[in-house]
């Protein structure tokens, strides 16, 4: 397993002042010319209050991709149990050729908690099952990304003999990053297999430590890059995660930050993540 140098990113939840995708490609293409390495959104259906408007996230990044030409761009991530992903291998194929083999697109079960949109619109409640078909989407979008005729008959969704061309220009298929929390296995198993790691709410590198030794372990005789992603506060060092294995680094901005905070922290610019 091959980790790499530190990254950084804008991580932007697309509520009020960021529902707008021109607002966000203009921000993106900011970024770009500050030497940022990627631009990353939420891809929620909604929020609590006091938050009121929400932007589409396959819409806001295809703005983003023809605004930029070097960012990495995609969803971080995308609750994959509530997408058809018959639907989400044609968006990402077609994503990744816009932005000329640049998306990586991050994934994981969803929850309820804070803008119930599981409850909301009927979809599956259950983090067992929503890991079921996340691991069965994840199956489908690998064969459709070969660009191979998919057959795909499973518990939750079937995929009859359908060609999913033109492929992603990535020929390896578009990377996969899985979220999960520091001491769940099972999302840390699900990551092993895939390209990188989304650990939520980390507290101390140690407990990044320890997920990359355990990730390590499991890709025993694997080459190839792997990532490691981290959403800090502003503010926050991460050069001590970096130092554990940390690829990138992803500032938290709360749900509907206003527009000037963000951009403050264009300015501040990615060579500074102490906040110094």
């Amino acid at each position: 397993m091959t980790l790499t140098r530190l990254r950084s990113a804008l991580w932007l939840p697309l509520f009020d002042d960021l529902a707008d995708p021109s607002v966000v490609a203009r921000l993106a293409a900011d970024a770009e010319e500050a030497g940022w390495d990627g631009c990353f959104v939420w891809d929620q259906l909604g929020w609590r209050a006091p938050v009121r408007e929400v932007a589409d996230p396959w819409i806001t990044l295809a703005a983003v991709a023809t605004a930029t030409q070097r960012l990495r761009l995609g969803p971080m991530v995308t609750p994959l149990p509530r997408r058809r992903p018959a639907k989400v291998a044609r968006e990402t194929a077609t994503l990744d050729r816009l932005s000329a083999g640049r998306l990586t697109l991050g994934v994981g079960i969803g929850s309820d908690r804070f803008g119930a949109e599981l409850s909301r619109t009927g979809e599956e409640l259950d983090d067992r099952r929503r890991g079921q078909m996340l691991d069965e989407s994840l199956t489908i979008l690998s064969a459709a990304w070969s660009g191979e005729r998919v057959h795909h008959r499973g518990e939750h969704y079937t995929v009859d003999g359908i060609e999913f061309r033109p492929r992603p220009v990535q020929r390896s298929g578009v990377p996969v990053w899985a979220a999960g929390f520091p001491g769940n296995a099972k999302p840390i198993r699900r990551a092993a297999g895939l390209d990188g790691f989304f650990p939520a709410n980390l507290e101390h590198p140690d407990q990044l430590a320890e997920i990359v030794s355990t990730i390590t372990d499991l890709r025993s005789g694997v080459t190839g890059p792997y990532d490691i992603a981290i959403g800090l506060p502003f503010g926050a060092d991460p050069l001590p995660y970096a130092a554990v294995g940390a690829t990138w680094w992803l500032p938290e901005f709360e749900p509907g930050v206003p527009l000037d905070t963000v951009r403050g922290v264009l300015r501040d610019g990615p060579a500074s993540p102490g906040g110094d």
